[in-house]
């Protein structure tokens, strides 16, 4: 079961009337935020709603690290976040799961950033952050997406 469908269903069940709000304000604490994982592949599924965007994508047999990765320009916005450091230490993922979830930024900041919606079939790549030891689902929370030859940081917005 999904993440979002989790709490979801969790709330149903208790009878809460917060959903919005949980849905909205999930932690970040169960993402190994010392390993940045590299992933990228065809978006097979696009969710483009609050609170944050959700991507599916497929990755192809036999991804390995691109060897410019640590050498990519990031948005100097995204210079609190040490970007570079990021890149440098990137790996992939140990699980095999050929196909991810990746979380995305709220809508209001892919706005900010410009992203415009990514639709099915389209090619993308992320850094960004699994669940504390890969456990669970196959699920990234992305911190760079490059897309259409751009990156953006999405903890961050644009100056």
């Amino acid at each position: 079961m999904k993440r979002r469908d989790l709490i979801k269903s969790s709330l149903a069940l208790s009878g809460a009337s917060v959903l919005p709000a949980a849905l909205a304000h999930h932690g970040w604490s169960s993402f190994d935020q010392e390993r940045p994982i590299y992933l990228e592949g065809r978006v097979a599924k696009s969710t483009w709603q609050n609170p944050h965007a959700e991507l599916e994508i497929d990755l192809p047999a036999g991804l390995k690290l691109p060897p410019d990765l640590a050498q990519r320009a990031l948005p100097a916005q995204t210079a609190p976040i040490d970007g570079k450091a990021l890149l440098a230490k990137a790996v992939l993922p140990t699980r095999k799961d050929t196909r991810w979830e990746i979380e995305l930024a709220p809508l209001t900041r892919l706005q900010a950033w410009k992203v415009a919606e990514i639709k099915a079939g389209t090619q993308i790549a992320v850094l960004g952050f699994t669940l504390t030891g890969e456990k669970g689902e196959a699920v990234l929370r992305a911190e760079y997406l490059f897309v259409d030859g751009k990156v953006y940081g999405l903890r961050s917005s644009p100056a």
